[in-house]
């Protein structure tokens, strides 16, 4: 590829990622299929703005999958990992070979040999790490059982390629392939070539135990070196060289490239430079990753799909139909529940970016041939375009009513007594509401819909009730009618919004004073008549603040009175911006002017001589001055 023409690709995919990602997160589809509808947009089969040959293209950009294997890794500490053994070996474990087993089956249904078929099911068995951690990951779903139930799946998958690999050539000779069609390929020469197969399995427990060895003797004290360089781009530079090297040294001995980083990152996981490691690698691997997702769009063959729908459509839809079944009934068998055993079987019902490298190799060894890879291929990138979809139709249309139906299989409880405050959510905000007028003898009635978090604040001694507070039914059972006061403590500002509405139209007794996040969420409670809106880290912070000036040597008068100022200021603010927040010009340079004034006002209350009386406000100054005065007595 010539110098301009790789210029001119480089800008075509960079401009397709800057352009379509935003658009997609706007939209709520989130950066992922932004990124493959880009490659379709700019692929060879609509607008050709990219050559024929996206293979090449693809095979660079997957190492960014090797990186997020590292950082990845990194992330999992060595004893994290052997709790996770169980899901991984048996829920991982299990996947793969029901599934393969299944796909197997269903190909030699369909007239293929037992060897192709085998070589097919092995192959579709796997799912796309890539797209699959990198969704659950902006959704924040990984760290839901169902999220960490897809992680170790999928780092079972990745370990799985390696026996693939070597099985791919027994399959070979275990049957007629027409993979080779009279063509010769080359193979890749590596360090285990010619050796027996006693000879390979020392040669790879070798390699593995020098990794380990080496992540734990010999790269610490290497990185302390470098570290003492106070130089980030040698850092950075050995960063790469650690992940490029290993990924190196796995191709050597026939392994994964990304199993010897992840593995690496296992490793380094208790080191003191995790971070450090971690922030170096982090930017090129979102570059390469979405480098990897442009260039699966752009590889989806639409003129196989054209030549054959029936059959690649067929594929595509029997094996996401085939994996989520095997899917779904090993998460309930394993113990998952309804919604988060449906959000690991829409996740990982696709086939993943291994099989591109598993039918590219089964072609080679003359297991598959054109005529099977072809399809085949072309499902593979179908299937990986429409994960995203998947899981935003999880999002927006099944786990809603999954949700609404499992908290409706309990009914609220039955509130007793009248209490003239009623405290909507019990988290750390309304717990912090309700113990302080507990402590004052002051009665409330607390609703919270988490039904754990209800039962283990009874155990601790609380009365808590379980129950919808937007509901206006069990607001007026709570006693909402005679009450005075409503604390809404939510966790989320449009569940927020909903109750406040609700309360404000059914009971107009009651005085509302909610919890608000930001100043378009207070923006937006005041707007709904709400006159008392507390935003949830402004005490924090300026308590924060407050001692950071006595810290720095200011009088404890003097920093009360700074913060005690700043927060008149704000609220002031917040209600004098109120009535602009529709015109955001001039919100804004109203908004300049408030902070200038503020700043104005600090400056001029630091220059008064206001000494004197700052001192009967600091214990501290006062025990050194008592304490200076006695020894000049002495």
């Amino acid at each position: 590829m010539s110098l301009d023409v790789f210029l001119r690709e480089a800008v075509v995919y960079l401009a397709a990622a800057v352009v379509s990602v935003p658009l997609a997160k706007r939209l709520g589809l989130g950066s992922v299929l932004g990124y493959l509808l880009a490659g379709i947009l700019i692929g060879p089969f609509v607008l050709r703005l990219v050559g024929q040959d996206v293979t090449g293209v693809m095979h660079f950009a997957e190492f960014g999958v090797v990186m997020m294997l590292f950082v990845i890794g990194l992330e999992l500490e060595p004893a994290l990992l052997w709790k996770l053994r169980a899901p991984i070996l048996g829920l991982g474990g299990l996947q793969v070979l029901i599934s393969t087993g299944g796909i197997t089956a269903g190909g030699m249904a369909l007239g293929l040999p037992w060897n192709q078929a085998l070589a097919v099911g092995m192959t579709l068995a796997l799912s796309s790490t890539a797209i699959v951690l990198q969704t659950l990951g902006e959704k924040g779903q990984l760290e839901t059982s169902g999220g960490r139930s897809a992680f170790s799946v999928l780092l079972f998958q990745d370990i799985a390629v390696i026996p693939m690999l070597a099985l791919l050539p027994l399959l070979a000779m275990g049957g007629a392939g027409d993979g080779h069609g009279g063509e010769t390929h080359e193979v890749a020469t590596t360090w285990i070539t010619g050796l027996p197969a006693w000879g390979r399995g020392l040669v790879v427990l070798g390699v593995v135990a020098g990794i380990i060895v080496a992540g734990r003797t010999v790269l610490p004290p290497i990185l302390r070196i470098l570290g003492r360089t106070r130089s980030r781009e040698i850092f950075t530079a050995a960063a790469l060289l650690l992940v490029i090297g290993t990924a190196l040294l796995m191709t050597q001995v026939g392994l994964s490239p990304a199993l010897g980083t992840f593995l690496a990152g296992v490793v380094l996981a208790n080191s003191e430079y995790r971070h450090e490691l971690e922030s170096d690698v982090e930017p090129f691997k979102g570059l390469l990753l979405g480098l990897f997702f442009i260039s699966v769009g752009a590889s989806l063959d639409f003129g196989a799909v054209a030549s054959a729908p029936g059959t690649v459509f067929g594929i595509t839809g029997g094996v996401l139909l085939l994996k989520f079944v095997v899917l779904l009934g090993l998460a309930r068998a394993f113990g998952l529940g309804t919604d988060q055993a449906i959000l690991f079987a829409l996740a990982l019902p696709q086939m993943g970016e291994f099989a591109f490298v598993l039918l590219s190799f089964a072609g080679q060894e003359g297991v598959l041939g054109p005529a099977v890879t072809s399809p085949v291929t072309a499902a593979v990138a179908l299937s990986m375009a429409v994960t995203p979809l998947l899981l935003v139709l999880n999002d927006r249309v099944i786990q809603p009513r999954i949700g609404t139906r499992r908290e409706e299989e309990r009914p609220p409880d039955a509130i007793e007594g009248r209490a003239p405050v009623l405290i909507a959510g019990f988290g750390a905000f309304g717990a912090t509401v309700g113990r302080l007028l507990k402590g004052r003898g002051v009665q409330t009635t607390v609703l919270d819909f988490d039904s754990d978090r209800v039962e283990l604040l009874r155990q601790l001694g609380l009365e808590v009730y379980y129950g919808d507070a937007t509901r206006a039914d069990l607001l007026e059972v709570a006693g909402a009618a005679e009450a005075r006061l409503l604390v809404v403590a939510l966790p989320d500002p449009d569940t927020t919004l909903t109750l406040v509405l609700t309360a404000r139209k059914h009971f107009p007794n009651l005085t509302i004073l909610a919890r608000a996040f930001d100043w378009p969420d207070a923006h937006r409670l005041m707007a709904a008549g709400v006159e008392h809106v507390y935003r949830d880290t402004l005490d924090t912070s300026l308590r924060a603040g407050r001692d950071a000036l006595t810290l720095l040597g200011s009088r404890a008068y003097a920093a009360h009175r700074a913060t005690q100022t700043f927060r008149r200021h704000d609220e002031e603010s917040l209600r004098k911006l109120y009535e602009m927040r529709d015109d955001r010009p001039g919100f804004l340079s109203a908004a300049r002017e408030r902070i200038q004034e503020l700043e104005r006002m600090l400056r001029m209350d630091l220059e008064a001589p206001t000494e004197s009386r700052d001192s009967g406000w600091d214990p501290e100054s006062l025990r050194e001055e008592y304490g200076g005065a006695e020894s000049e007595a002495d």
